[in-house]
């Protein structure tokens, strides 16, 4: 979804926000902003995009990507900020390399798969959903994918045929045990690598 797009989904964009909540707000205990029962913060403008699995309008997992070029204000994307030290709950040395700002590197952030889907279902939903951020970032003219994901990303990246580089320490962030990551999108993943990356001072 888009901006220019929403009004094609009906309330989708408005339940995929309030899954957003209940995930970030309510069962991890994040602070931040919220508005009506919607999660939303600085990066939710329309230069992102957003990737909704949904069954018949039910959320089952969702995810925003953002190009690293992006400018709004003050804030570019949300791990660039983080290492210029513009966000409090991210520390500024999660990345090894310095932030990229290219045009075929996209940012993916708010990953989750809601609380509502079975036990059984999560992995399926899952790996639905990366694939579907994979196949919108290449559609975005996107060749890799940069974000915070759980350190043992590479785990369930093989899984679907995925291929992703560490880019930065393994850390606790709100609780969480994550790293940030560089995911190839393009086809075929393995016989492709992954493009370079300046390290920072």
């Amino acid at each position: 979804m888009s901006f220019a797009n929403l009004h094609q989904h009906g309330n989708l964009f408005v339940n995929y926000l309030k899954v957003r909540r209940e995930v970030f707000i309510d069962m991890k205990g994040w602070e931040l902003p919220q508005s009506e029962g919607m999660e939303f913060d600085q990066y939710d403008t329309p230069l992102s995009r957003w990737v909704v699995i949904h069954e018949y309008g039910r959320i089952l997992a969702g995810m925003r990507l953002t190009p690293t070029t992006a400018q709004c204000g003050q804030y570019t994307y949300m791990l660039r900020d983080a290492q210029r030290g513009l966000l409090e709950n991210i520390p500024a040395d999660v990345l090894f390399v310095e932030a990229p700002c290219r045009d075929d590197i996209w940012e993916a952030t708010r990953l989750f798969v809601a609380p509502s889907v079975d036990g059984k279902r999560r992995l399926l939903v899952q790996k639905i959903l990366l694939e579907y951020m994979a196949a919108s970032a290449r559609a975005l003219g996107a060749e890799a994918v940069i974000g915070i994901v759980p350190a043992v990303f590479s785990r369930w990246m093989k899984r679907i045929g995925m291929t992703a580089t560490p880019l930065g320490p393994e850390m606790n962030i709100a609780g969480d045990r994550t790293q940030a990551a560089l995911m190839n999108v393009v086809q075929p993943y393995k016989d492709r690598q992954q493009p370079a990356l300046r390290h920072s001072a």
